[in-house]
């Protein structure tokens, strides 16, 4: 099994950019990219949830992974979800990311006849991880999403026999026994990143060192603080930095979740990625507007002025 270098710091799943009419667009990624880059982000994992790469079409998906590998080097890693109900086409998505410089893919289960077992489960990512065996193959756990809740210890133990390239896994999930466990197994042979936001400090204290978050978006250096003040020993501070961003997650949970809400609050911000795509409900003007003052209440724009 081929040793990869582990992911440290905050990576972003970026928002795919659409036109009003629900047509991708990939006009403001450079701009995108250099406003993640300067606000010292270690990469970018595109067409994930975030991204609705699953509402995106295959050709679509390979237009957004396109527009985005221009931004790769080494400190800036270039992540390509390739997941879909099909293997085949997860396959040429992965072959697909491999061609245009990705640092590693990952995948998500099948959301359609979900597999039943870790053995089926660990099958359908081996034929995915076989179109890129180069690079770095991290199993997207995700049961909000997918359904799909099994236990990732052993899919780590299991998946490790006949996947070359398994680096580890996206976690996001609040089971953090499995977290630790996965964390520990094989001597910390795993890389194991976070996708809760919200509890990041939770993930800090069992050992995670690479998150993949949403909102880091736009407020990464809330929880650059977050990770700082952890390392120094200074958990009170760290707690408090990390209720802001529990505040903030309250309130985009109420406006109908990171997605729909994230692209309102990336407009607001200044960075305007168009509507989402059916069937996620776009806010109204007047739920846009609630959702900045209920913001501004809860001290983002703060935060933004801050860490600019």
């Amino acid at each position: 099994m081929t040793k990869f270098l582990k992911i440290e710091g905050l990576i972003a799943p970026v928002f795919t950019p659409m036109k009003e009419n629900g047509d991708i667009t990939t006009e403001i990624i450079p701009r995108y990219a250099k406003d993640l880059k300067s606000k010292g982000l270690s990469g970018v994992f595109v067409t994930g949830s975030t991204g609705e790469g699953m509402l995106l079409t295959t050709e679509e998906r390979k237009i957004i992974t396109e527009a985005w590998a221009p931004y790769a080097s080494d400190d800036f890693k270039f992540i390509v979800h390739v997941g879909s109900t099909s293997y085949r086409q997860s396959q040429e998505l992965a072959a697909h990311a491999k061609d245009h410089g990705a640092w590693a893919i990952s995948c998500m289960g099948p959301v359609f006849l979900q597999p039943g077992n870790v053995s089926e489960l660990v099958e359908f990512c081996r034929q995915v991880a076989s179109a890129a065996p180069e690079l770095p193959f991290y199993y997207y756990h995700i049961p909000i999403r997918t359904g799909i809740d099994l236990n990732m210890t052993e899919f780590l133990r299991e998946g490790s026999k006949v996947i070359s390239n398994l680096a580890g896994i996206k976690f996001t999930h609040s089971n953090f026994l499995q977290i630790q466990q996965c964390i520990a197994l094989d001597n910390g042979k795993f890389d194991i990143t976070y996708g809760q936001d919200e509890a990041l400090l939770c993930g800090l204290a069992i050992g995670i060192r690479g998150a993949i978050g949403t909102t880091y978006n736009y407020i990464p250096g809330l929880y650059m603080d977050i990770i700082k003040s952890f390392h120094k020993g200074d958990l009170q501070t760290a707690a408090k930095l990390q209720l802001l961003s529990v505040n903030i997650i309250e309130i985009i949970r109420r406006y109908r979740g990171g997605i729909v809400a994230g692209k309102a609050i990336s407009k607001i911000t200044g960075l305007d990625c168009g509507p989402c795509r059916a069937p996620l409900k776009n806010l109204t003007v007047s739920e846009y507007k609630n959702l900045q003052k209920e913001l501004s209440e809860a001290g983002f724009f703060d935060l933004i002025r801050n860490y600019k």
